[in-house]
């Protein structure tokens, strides 16, 4: 009988599984008896205080406030919540579904898009990656050339407005390709639209400030007067460096010509991808040109580059000076791998990256060059009480993560994940394969 109740609640929870948004935290909570992993201040044998959402102390010992929630660690870990550089988690549901993806606009200028208002807070692939530790992302479009503005976004709310932590954070800028020769119509082509674009990014900033300096003309009579574009308003604060322009770029040439055009028009920018960027650590170093890393995992771009180059590259960057974070692959078609981000830190801590510098690399690091280190990235008191409660080290696969909590909210753990291994766990318990 025992058997059979256990048995129907779990074939229950499978069925009518569906991720609940937290709501705000009411009492204060202090975590004791565990490993507190600040990032910024190393590891505190100890307890983290954190109330209203914001944290209140990290120390050895620390006396419960009154009406306080005690919860003893027993030797568990506690860690900030990891942060995607970049993504599309909240856009991309299913990628060969289209009706589910909302990434993109036509065109190829649309620097007014923001992706907040595009996000779906009840994506099913939102509770699977809270699970593995990750709790924020940096929400990305991903068309044409001028793509639009990113969002940071928490990954839990009922509303896209509830989930919002900063929007905007970036424009984002896929850089035309640098190459020189075609020889079949299709390369002709794509060539002749890289040149189009290139000479667009040439003239876009000037236009962005002639814009601005119209715009603040006092007088609006008619011939001096110049109506509100969305578009151009949108430029105003990358071309006052308010906020960065993030540029997708890979290889040598597009980083390099990307660099240039960031001095000549004096701009903020983030290299997005950067397999190549190993090759350019001397340019990245002297301009102080962050890279968001993406796909540590993923093979070599050439034949004739080392199989392990994609692996060590952080660590080449590291040794370089090169300001750096880590990133799954971001962009449309693989936001599925986000709940992966530790294991891309992993794989670059197994090729020479200090270990605490691959966790400062998907926490801290991304948060630097996000503009969102004040607010999270490390457990430092006045900070959002944005992290989670492991049973080990989250850059091993073998660590659970047991509880999160994003600005001090208790998140619902449940996911597809873990519904689909009790279904399944009962199926092979009723064959007699598990008992």
């Amino acid at each position: 009988m025992k058997y059979k109740i256990i048995s129907s609640i779990l074939l229950l929870i499978s069925v009518i599984y569906g991720q609940l948004p937290a709501s705000k935290q009411k009492t204060p909570i202090l975590l004791k008896n565990g490993f507190i992993h600040t990032v910024s201040m190393g590891v505190i044998e100890g307890s983290i205080l954190f109330e209203n959402g914001k944290i209140v102390r990290v120390a050895k010992y620390i006396s419960p406030p009154d009406n306080c929630e005690v919860i003893d660690l027993s030797g568990k870990h506690v860690y900030p919540g990891m942060i995607a550089a970049v993504s599309g988690i909240g856009l991309i549901e299913i990628n060969a579904v289209s009706v589910t993806n909302d990434h993109s606009e036509r065109g190829d200028f649309n620097p007014n898009v923001r992706t907040n208002v595009a996000y779906n807070p009840d994506s099913e692939l939102i509770p699977t990656t809270r699970s593995n530790g990750v709790l924020v992302a940096n929400v990305v479009p991903s068309s044409g050339l001028v793509s639009g503005q990113s969002s940071i976004m928490m990954l839990d709310g009922w509303t896209w407005e509830d989930a919002t932590l900063q929007s905007p954070s970036g424009l984002h800028i896929n850089w035309p390709s640098m190459k020189t020769e075609a020889t079949t119509d299709y390369q002709k082509k794509a060539l002749k639209t890289a040149k189009k674009h290139l000479s667009m990014l040439e003239t876009m900033i000037k236009d962005a400030r002639a814009y601005m300096r119209l715009r603040k003309t006092k007088t609006r009579k008619a011939e001096n007067y110049h109506p509100e574009d969305l578009r151009w308003e949108s430029m105003i604060p990358y071309v006052n460096k308010k906020y960065p322009i993030y540029i997708k770029a890979n290889e040598v040439k597009q980083i390099e010509a990307a660099v240039s055009w960031s001095k000549r028009h004096s701009v903020n920018i983030v290299i997005v991808g950067g397999k190549d960027a190993w090759k350019t650590t001397d340019i990245l170093a002297k301009n102080r040109i962050p890279v968001i890393y993406e796909g540590v995992t993923s093979i070599p771009m050439r034949r004739f580059e080392d199989y392990d180059q994609p692996y060590k590259t952080p660590y080449v960057l590291y040794e370089s000076g090169v300001q750096f974070c880590i990133s799954s692959f971001g962009y449309a078609g693989s936001t599925e791998q986000l709940r992966n981000l530790p294991y891309q830190a992993s794989m670059a801590a197994s090729y020479g990256l200090p270990k605490d510098v691959a966790l400062r690399a998907i926490t801290l690091s991304v948060a630097e060059i996000i503009g969102v280190d004040k607010q999270i990235g490390s457990l430092d008191p006045g900070k959002d009480a944005t992290l989670f409660i492991s049973d080990g080290d989250p850059l091993e696969i073998r660590t659970n993560i047991i509880q999160a909590y994003i600005q001090g909210r208790e998140i619902d753990m449940k996911d597809r994940h873990k519904s689909l291994y009790s279904k399944f766990r009962e199926k092979y318990r009723q064959l007699d394969i598990l008992k």
